[in-house]
């Protein structure tokens, strides 16, 4: 029972890692860009979140709209003002600007916030503290159940979206050919902005689940970035389905891994990423699915 409730919380685990990872796979998978800048992005949704909370008192649930709408418009602005020349400057330039952009975020959270961390716990409810006992070594979080189901209706939501909707298929038609989009009338100027808008807010999302589940601080950025390309590489660049297959696959991995020996959680997934790339260098569904 032990490795059953291990591998139950590895799946929460992987819960969260898919929707933190999954504005990352759409943003490749639209621009083909690695946005290194990714985890900073959805810290510091955490930390506006956490701020409109802390001078209104009103739940994070209720402040994620607001929250979400300002990190829509915080992508639209950096795909605008940014990332669009950089795309047009070569394919490494891209990289240099999303990490440039990661340490300009921590840098500016540090000197706003003070290294402390920060929490949306106790403002979140009973969500975080309601638990079902199945037995004495198993047991099933509320939040956790909460996360995964978001994720989920996240990642099947926008695989939906992209395609059944005319916005999602012109993305998909601007991730396949750019110039050709153009000459059927397809604005992939605000195709692309659209995408970084939704990709920033999808993270932003998992930036407050994440202050929500644990504690958050202003320099996390990076770590949550190494988390969610692992899921992403895992699962398969550009398939939202193999992002969320890949980050329930990191998760139960650091949970046996910590189960074995609580040092060996993060270690675990990291060997479980570099097996993927050794035998199956795209992704476990990178075959299976395209762009959604």
């Amino acid at each position: 029972m032990t490795y059953v409730n291990a591998v139950f919380q590895g799946i929460i685990l992987g819960g969260f890692y898919a929707l933190l990872a999954c504005g990352l796979s759409l943003i490749f998978g639209v621009m083909r860009i690695i946005n290194l800048a990714h985890g900073s992005l959805a810290v510091l949704g955490a930390f506006i979140t956490w701020w409109i909370v802390d001078k209104t008192s009103l739940s994070p649930f209720l402040v994620l709209i607001p929250s979400l709408i300002v990190m829509f418009g915080v992508g639209w602005a950096l795909q605008r003002g940014l990332l669009e020349r950089s795309l047009r400057a070569g394919i490494l330039i891209p990289l240099l600007t999303t990490f440039g952009l990661a340490i300009v975020i921590d840098n500016v959270l540090l000197g706003v916030f003070s290294p402390d961390v920060r929490s949306l716990g106790g403002q979140a409810g009973a969500v975080t503290t309601t638990s079902w006992k199945v037995s004495q070594q198993f047991s099933i979080s509320a939040l956790g159940i909460l996360i995964l189901a978001v994720a989920v209706a996240v990642l099947g939501g926008l695989s939906l979206f992209l395609r059944r909707t005319t916005l999602g298929r012109a993305m998909r038609a601007t991730a396949q050919d750019s110039d050709t989009a153009e000459l059927v009338g397809i604005d992939s100027r605000g195709v692309y902005a659209r995408a970084a808008g939704i990709a920033v807010a999808t993270a932003a999302l998992a930036g407050v689940f994440l202050a929500i589940r644990a504690v958050v601080e202003p320099s996390a950025g990076p770590t949550q970035l190494i988390f969610a390309f692992e899921a992403v590489v895992i699962g398969g660049f550009g398939s939202l389905w193999g992002t969320l297959v890949g980050g329930l696959i990191l998760g139960v991995a650091q949970t046996l891994g910590a189960q074995i020996n609580p040092q060996y959680a993060n270690l675990a997934g990291h060997l479980v990423f570099l097996a993927v790339i050794a035998v199956r260098s795209g992704g476990i569904l990178a075959a299976r699915e395209g762009t959604a």
